[in-house]
């Protein structure tokens, strides 16, 4: 009865903690049980308590209790002993090392910031918050709303791709391959949608953008190779060649986004991110990009076209792609799905000539073999059945009513402040007043449960101009919160 009582005590105590763990009670019940069992916080061959005495303990109704413990005996962890009634099944821990008490770490002596041939951990990145959805206003960029995601959509596409035959797909060890199934969705309707062609050859499915920018610095770049790019521009990239190179240059942009320089000409290689420029978001017009082309095919440099956020155009249908103008195969072509569906999901994809293709598969194997197949997949029947683009319409209505109330916002509160125009994406690129550190108000802000991003990351070289700017996201923001928010940060930046 002793034993009953002490472990009665102890999930009593316990359940608290997985309050937010799982959906329903049941699930709560169950994960609790089983994390003090795989623990050790209750031994093998204990008797467990009656289900009246622990619904009674936890506050629960005795048949969610029962349900639970039951699932447990379906699942080997609890099994009916002769006149004792449930116990922890002891065959349950055969897999588990032996717990033993943690000691202090004996010193070694290894110098291991000696030891570090890269330095990674000391470069500028950018820096969010992981709690940003606890912010009353979250001008994050790069998150996403509960409220757009459309859950009912995507579920059924996961639950589809738990039918047999899909499993059997998916489920499989692909080595280097990608999930058929999505190299065809993005061959026949993404790419074509930017008025691109490419054999399946020519298609290489990233964990995001961030990983293509890696893949490609990997097998194009050495020490000596001459990278561009804009200036403000994307970190993650810049980061990425400046782990391979020694000769990463800050390109000039204007209101047009990138400018066909000579600093651009002198490049083996330029980033650009034609359709939002990263983080401006201006959309370089056509006749521009004929220009950044024409420079490219007279100096021989090639182009690594980020066209992030493409389909996120409040002003008609998008410009074509910088890599359906290319006559001459010098544009490598940087997609995601993760910038408008979920970010976590980290899916993107180049588009390349094979060969190049090849090498970059090759690297990929090295690091994580293939994308998860799983994802992969879903994704594959969530474009297949229009939901993706119907999504992306709803977006584009959403983001376009959210851009407009940011605009009058900042035009009635912060007047002072300059917003740059902008036709499309999911973020607003904004100039402070002279003498402004944007740092500082984040910190301000952040009090008044305002989330706002300082813009200085975005440039080569910190400076007293770069620290008066900002970038404001507002797909994580409800359209409803946006004045209020702004009237918060103006009270920030009016208190300093």
């Amino acid at each position: 009865m002793r034993q009953k009582q002490e472990i009665t005590g102890i999930w009593a105590k316990l359940f608290p903690q997985f309050s937010g763990s799982s959906t329903t009670l049941q699930g709560r019940v169950k994960e609790m049980m089983v994390h003090s069992i795989l623990m050790g916080l209750v031994p093998a061959g204990a008797k467990v308590p009656t289900s009246r005495a622990l619904a009674s303990a936890l506050g629960l109704s005795r048949n969610t209790v029962s349900l639970a413990l039951q699932v447990l005996v379906d699942k080997g962890f609890l099994i009916a002993a002769p006149r004792s009634g449930l116990v922890v099944n002891g065959d349950i821990l055969l897999g588990q090392a032996v717990q033993s008490s943690p000691q202090e770490p004996t010193p070694s002596g290894l110098q291991w910031n000696a030891r570090l041939v890269s330095r990674v951990g000391h470069q500028r990145n950018i820096v969010k918050p992981a709690n940003w959805q606890e912010f009353t206003y979250p001008f994050v960029y790069g998150q996403f709303d509960p409220g757009l995601v459309p859950l009912r959509d995507w579920r059924a596409c996961a639950h589809q791709a738990l039918f047999v035959p899909a499993v059997r797909k998916w489920a499989q060890d692909h080595i280097n391959r990608d999930s058929e199934a999505l190299l065809d969705q993005i061959q026949h309707r993404l790419l074509p949608a930017r008025g691109i062609m490419a054999k399946r050859d020519e298609i290489l499915v990233t964990a995001g953008a961030q990983m293509a920018c890696y893949l490609l610095a990997n097998v194009l770049l050495d020490r000596n190779t001459v990278v561009g790019i804009e200036d403000p521009g994307y970190p993650d990239a810049r980061n990425n060649f400046l782990l391979r190179t020694d000769h990463v240059k800050a390109l000039p942009i204007d209101a047009d986004g990138l400018l066909p320089s000579r600093a651009m000409g002198q490049c083996a290689y330029v980033y650009v991110t034609p359709s939002h420029q990263c983080p401006t978001t201006v959309t370089m017009p056509l006749a521009r990009r004929q220009e950044i082309l024409a420079l490219a095919k007279k100096r021989d440099v090639v182009l690594f076209e980020d066209d992030h956020e493409s389909e996120l155009n409040f002003s008609g249908r998008p410009l074509p792609a910088l890599k359906s103008l290319d006559t001459d195969g010098r544009v490598i072509y940087l997609g995601s799905l993760s910038k408008t569906l979920a970010h976590g999901l980290r899916i993107g994809y180049i588009v390349a000539p094979a060969e190049l293709i090849r090498e970059l598969r090759a690297l990929r194997r090295l690091i994580i073999r293939h994308t998860p197949a799983n994802n992969s997949h879903t994704a594959s029947l969530f474009i297949a059945q229009g939901h993706h683009d119907a999504f992306i319409r709803k977006l584009n209505v959403t983001y376009r009513e959210r851009r407009e109330l940011l605009n009058n916002a900042f035009a009635k509160h912060l007047p002072e402040f300059q917003i740059m125009p902008s036709q499309g994406g999911s973020g607003a690129w904004i100039k402070g007043p002279d003498g402004l550190n944007a740092q500082t108000l984040a910190e301000k802000c952040a009090t008044r449960g305002v989330l706002i991003e300082p813009g200085d990351i975005f440039f080569r070289k910190s400076s007293p101009a770069s620290q008066a700017h900002l970038r404001l996201g507002y797909a994580a923001i409800p359209g409803n919160l946006i004045e209020a928010g702004v009237q918060e940060l103006a009270k920030a930046y009016h208190s300093t």
